[in-house]
């Protein structure tokens, strides 16, 4: 009989190679789609249908914003679909505005215009891994969860092609100096500490008396995004610009607010409590007097 311990080995096989639910399968189907899109936009803007690549990336963002809610719905969230939305993100919502920019205006700058487009790609991986990371960290606000740190990749890449949106509602085009200045702005927005009001609780519940109109309100949504795109994306992203001060403000509102209750229960604390009374240890109690507070 042998001595040796069982190896884990066929275990750790069987794990990796067994088989995969269906539900986890249909939200990285999702992701996988997405970055079809991504991909395919930067072929358009190579072949100069700017109009077609625009409305890819749209449709990965579309995609994007489903897939970790049908995760969720079907619980098939897995690690593996974490990591698979991740670099879908990178390549969707950073490289491919990237390009896009670059083979649209930035290359008349050559290499300086490379140089941006690669910042704002970079901005975008590093807002990602940041976005990782901290989902680990949770903050000591309470209210921090409504917020995100810095713009988020998606809407940094929608906002990004604002410019070109401009364009295609007849409006004059932009100095190319001025395209490079506001992707170079958006890069730093993306990585930046801004708070950035995420809207993940609105309308987490919805009254019974909300839910016809909330409805309604969406179908016309889609009709006005459907037949008229680039207007709606050029209001929507002017918008969401000038609503990242007001989205400052309040959460350096919240944060002094909650820092002055904090204070202030803190010096209620203290002005009610008892004086401590000193009690010289016991010799039991001598050997561990370091690490105790008496």
């Amino acid at each position: 009989m042998s001595t040796h311990p069982r190896s884990d080995k066929p275990d750790m096989q069987r794990r990796r190679f067994g088989s995969i639910p269906v539900r986890v399968l249909v939200p990285n189907v999702i992701t996988l789609l997405a970055l079809c899109a991504g991909l395919s936009a930067i072929r358009m803007s190579i072949e100069g249908r700017n109009e077609l690549a625009l409305g890819a990336i749209v449709f990965a963002a579309i995609l994007d914003g489903i897939d970790g809610r049908v995760a969720r719905m079907i619980k098939g969230q897995s690690r593996f679909g974490a990591e698979l939305d991740s670099l879908a993100d990178f390549v969707n919502f950073g490289v491919t505005p990237a390009l896009i920019l670059y083979f649209w205006q930035l290359h008349d700058f050559n290499n300086v215009g490379w140089i941006a487009a690669m910042i704002f790609a970079i901005s975008s991986c590093l807002r990602l891994a940041r976005f990782n990371t901290q989902i680990d960290q949770p903050s000591d606000l309470p209210f921090a969860a409504n917020y995100f740190t810095g713009v988020p990749a998606p809407l940094g890449a929608l906002c990004v092609l604002l410019p070109m949106y401009l364009v295609l509602i007849g409006l004059p085009q932009l100095p190319t100096t001025v395209i490079l200045i506001f992707t170079l702005t958006m890069a730093f927005l993306m990585v930046s500490r801004l708070p950035v009001y995420s809207g993940k609780k609105l309308g987490a519940r919805v009254s019974p008396e909300a839910a016809v109109p909330l409805v309604i309100f969406a179908v016309l949504f889609i009709a006005v995004l459907i037949s008229y795109p680039w207007y709606v994306l050029s209001v929507g992203s002017m918008i969401y610009l000038a609503a990242l001060p007001i989205s400052w403000a309040a959460f350096r509102k919240q944060e002094r607010a909650f820092r002055a209750q904090q204070s202030g229960g803190q010096g209620v604390a203290s002005a009610t409590a008892p004086e401590p009374v000193f009690t010289p240890p016991s010799d039991s109690e001598a050997s561990d007097r370091p690490t105790r507070l008496n």
